[in-house]
């Protein structure tokens, strides 16, 4: 199993909820109001005046098989519009209870 992080700009929110419904994705933890600037060229997401957007994050734990078709669509919605910008992240999930 892996733990898929998303980070995505609030804007994409309605867009992840129908990318996770549209692969069958059930379980997810959802978080509002996240700040952070994109590693390479993003700008600050921080909800201040001068920087007032802001992201939101989810993470979902897969079966390893889902995992690239997740990755894929997530960079299909990166790539419709690269200034609002969505990351995922993979992780090993050792043992879940």
């Amino acid at each position: 199993m892996k733990a898929v992080f998303i980070i995505f700009n609030q804007a994409n929110t309605e867009r992840v909820y129908y990318m996770l419904d549209r692969l069958n994705i059930r379980g997810y933890t959802f978080w509002e109001d996240v700040q952070g600037r994109g590693s390479t060229d993003g700008e600050p997401r921080q909800g201040t005046h001068t920087w007032p957007e802001m992201n939101s994050a989810v993470i979902t734990v897969v079966n390893d098989e889902q995992v690239d078709e997740l990755l894929d669509t997530v960079k299909k919605l990166d790539n419709r519009n690269k200034e609002i910008g969505v990351r995922a992240f993979v992780w090993n999930v050792e043992k879940t209870v």
